[in-house]
């Protein structure tokens, strides 16, 4: 068994989350779950969409909870139009951010993996991310499933007139240095508009956590068009370890609708709520403001030095060996 970095003893001892992580990954993995708790902080014209329409990405809501997240059914208030930000948009975004971590730290030595029609299948990204065989024939092997888990973020705001903007834009004629007609219009979404979201690991070692804390944070390219904006901050408010998921990005941005969302006493406040109402209430943590910032401090004070990556990188090599064999036993039954 390789043996876990402990990359978090500068968190000191953190029982509760220690005991939603594994020493190695699994192909059958336990219900060990980690929900990291974001807000999402728009710090450019972003654009949130995938319609050809070229319109933003909208969901009707109720305007928040009924009770801070203690109603037990749904808030009857008068719904609100929110911006969507799609479970896609953010996890394309993180998966290369963490591809494109791995390459810069291991640089020549780490194997080329490309997203998503020539997968290694045996790095850390596509034994955290999931990944899909696409060789054909007899060569081709089991897919790994995902063991990190997004879900739409929905604005803490309406849409209107708080977040929406219409832009139009033109191109210039070189020649003439004229602009001519409109070419096109596009609606983003304003600076400083706020998200709640929810990244959910299920039976992670302690740095597969750590890298995605470092993805996240180091991640700030989401959207349509990010050569020219889509400059997203985020900002980890909450961390719960348990055996279950507590609460979903939707119940977090109702709860948070009208209170400070960037708070993490406000934030620990209404995962306690949820806490008590999940399926093994004894067995969820969530980590009060000063341990999550020692946890948030350890994790940014990793270096992944070639060391540290070739333990990780064989952990994930072994992880895909383990299920080519659990594969080979279940077609010879």
């Amino acid at each position: 068994m390789i043996k876990q970095l402990d990359l978090l003893a500068e968190a000191g001892d953190l029982e509760g989350l220690r005991k939603a992580l594994v020493p190695e990954p699994l192909p059958l993995a336990g219900r060990e779950t980690i929900q990291i708790i974001l807000v999402r902080e728009v710090q450019d014209y972003a654009i949130f969409r995938t319609e050809e329409t070229r319109e933003l990405n909208t969901v009707w809501t109720p305007g928040k909870s009924g009770n801070d997240g203690k109603s037990e059914g749904p808030a009857a208030v008068e719904p609100v139009e929110r911006v969507a930000f799609l479970a896609t948009k953010q996890k394309a975004a993180e998966s290369r951010e963490l591809e494109g971590l791995l390459r810069t730290w291991g640089g020549d030595g780490v194997p080329e993996c490309y997203l998503k029609s020539a997968l290694c299948l045996s790095c850390p990204r596509c034994v955290l991310f999931g990944a899909t065989d696409v060789s054909k024939g007899r060569e081709k092997g089991a897919n790994i499933k995902h063991r990190i888990a997004y879900a739409t973020a929905f604005s803490l705001l309406p849409v209107d007139p708080d977040l929406r903007e219409t832009h139009t834009f033109n191109g210039v004629d070189e020649a003439t240095q004229l602009t001519g007609s409109t070419l096109n219009v596009r609606e983003s979404v304003r600076p400083c508009s706020l998200f709640a979201s929810i990244v959910t690991l299920r039976a992670v070692t302690e740095a597969e956590f750590v890298l995605t804390l470092k993805s996240i944070l180091s991640c700030t390219r989401y959207g349509a068009e990010t050569r020219i904006g889509g400059f997203v901050r985020n900002h980890v408010v909450g961390l719960v370890a348990a055996q279950e998921e507590i609460l979903s990005p939707l119940e977090l941005t109702l709860a948070l609708a009208d209170g400070q969302a960037t708070d993490p006493s406000t934030v620990q406040d209404v995962l306690e709520n949820y806490r008590k109402r999940c399926g093994t209430p004894e067995a969820a943590r969530v980590l009060p403001p000063q341990d999550l910032t020692r946890v948030l401090e350890a994790a940014q004070q990793v270096v992944f030095d070639k060391e540290k990556l070739r333990k990780i990188y064989d952990t994930a090599e072994k992880f895909r060996e383990r299920q080519k064999t659990y594969t080979k036993k279940a077609k010879e039954k």
